[in-house]
């Protein structure tokens, strides 16, 4: 099936069951399941696909999972870059290598395979469309959407809208769901070609030194002997004394130039590599923070909702996890409302302390000495090295390493 990139604006349809705006990994999951299902989907995006992403494009195993439930595992396998571990580099140096399911592909061309799976599941994919405005029932209800295409607005009435429109606010913001304007977190990342680093680099790599300003660096490689590289700022927009969030005094360029200062791997892939594209900044919202999840009528879902996890910046599985979230209150509930905004509320209520324990675990940002000590002795005892390994496998508790019970442990002596 092609993808239809330029509707014409009689192609836009007065009424669906359903209508999903954004088709990210959140929007094209959400979308899939619910057209399975027999209802009349209506997919939009404000972007013609294939369409870039600034992303780390690193795929754990939740977003595994995902892609075995939405049926397109095979396709990411065959398209993406797989890798064995990732490689955890501490301040002064140190390493360890954590195993897991992992692999690395550009988003350009993940979304592009979960969009046309939308697709094949017979949701309808329109774009270049943009969000406009929610619609009102007499009651306040949202009862669909006002879209722009080519330059004119149209209506869309819809049973449910999903907002899956991604960290920039404005959509939320026009449906009355943004708590806060202000991002989690912000990224700066690029795409570098250097054939003679692909032996080099053969591991997802994730670097913390003391001067890249509670922040940390990465070198993901991808296909065809390309490597992702970026820096991340955590907790980017700090309190001041007035009460309201504003940006650290960060400059990321500069502090992506400091990253290939400090690490040797990207010194090297710089100095014999060739650019990709541009270096592109990108928002993070994080912990399920900052939003309200729905109104009467309209579900909010992935990152607008701030489903990408503090401390490692990896929302990619979340946000298509929110998604199927979504579509199975709409599903579970199909003639109340009310029941199924609750349902919603109570599956991301379940997801919630997960992402509260990577907030905490966010102290090895704010204290790059931590990861010195953690992965000091995780190369000395196979133990934490197995409980490191629980955390990318979402089976152990990411906070508990940097309690001060956590720390208290790291000291004690090693047996067996």
């Amino acid at each position: 099936m092609n993808d239809v990139s330029a509707p014409a604006p009689s192609v836009l349809p007065a009424r669906c069951d359903v209508l999903v705006v954004g088709a990210g990994p959140a929007g094209s999951a959400c979308a899939t399941l619910l057209a399975r299902s027999g209802l009349d989907v209506l997919l939009v995006d404000q972007h013609s696909f294939p369409r870039d992403k600034v992303c780390g494009d690193g795929l754990i195993p939740d977003a595994h999972r995902a892609f075995e439930r939405l049926g397109v595992a095979d396709e990411v396998r065959a398209a993406a870059h797989r890798v064995g571990h990732v490689g955890c580099i501490a301040p002064r140096g140190g390493r360890i290598d954590v195993p897991g399911s992992l692999a690395v592909l550009p988003r350009k061309e993940l979304d592009h395979i979960l969009c046309r799976n939308a697709q094949r599941a017979g949701a309808r994919f329109l774009a270049p469309v943009r969000f406009d405005a929610v619609l009102k029932d007499g009651l306040g209800c949202v009862a669909g959407a006002r879209l722009r295409a080519q330059a004119a607005l149209y209506e869309v009435r819809a049973r449910w809208v999903v907002l899956a429109t991604g960290a920039v606010p404005q959509a939320m913001l026009a449906a009355e769901l943004c708590e806060r304007r202000t991002p989690s977190g912000v990224a700066l990342r690029g795409y570098v070609k250097n054939e003679a680093m692909v032996d080099r680099i053969t591991e997802m790599e994730v670097v913390w030194h003391k001067r890249l300003s509670k922040g940390y660096g990465w070198i993901f490689p991808a296909p065809g002997g390309v490597f992702n590289i970026g820096v991340g700022l955590a907790q980017s927009h700090a309190k001041g004394v007035d009460g309201r969030s504003a940006m650290q005094d960060v400059n990321l360029r500069q502090m992506f130039d400091t990253f290939c200062e400090v690490h040797g791997h990207a010194r090297e892939l710089m100095a014999g590599g060739e650019w990709v594209g541009e270096l592109k900044g990108a928002p993070l919202r994080c912990s399920l923070d900052g939003a309200r999840y729905s109104r009467p009528g309209l579900l909010a879902t992935g990152e607008a909702i701030g489903s990408t996890y503090a401390f490692t910046g990896e929302g990619i599985g979340k946000a298509m996890e929110t998604g199927l979230l979504a579509a199975e209150a709409i599903l579970a509930e199909p003639q109340d409302e009310v029941a199924a905004r609750a349902h919603y509320a109570a599956a991301l209520a379940t997801l919630k302390p997960k992402f509260d324990l990577y907030e905490k675990a966010n102290k090895v940002n704010d204290h790059p000495w931590l990861a010195d000590l953690l992965i000091w002795r995780a190369r000395r005892n196979p133990r934490i090295l197995r409980r490191m390994e629980g955390v990318l496998e979402e089976k152990n508790n990411p906070g508990h390493m940097v309690t001060p019970k956590g720390l208290l442990r790291l000291f004690m002596p090693i047996r067996g």
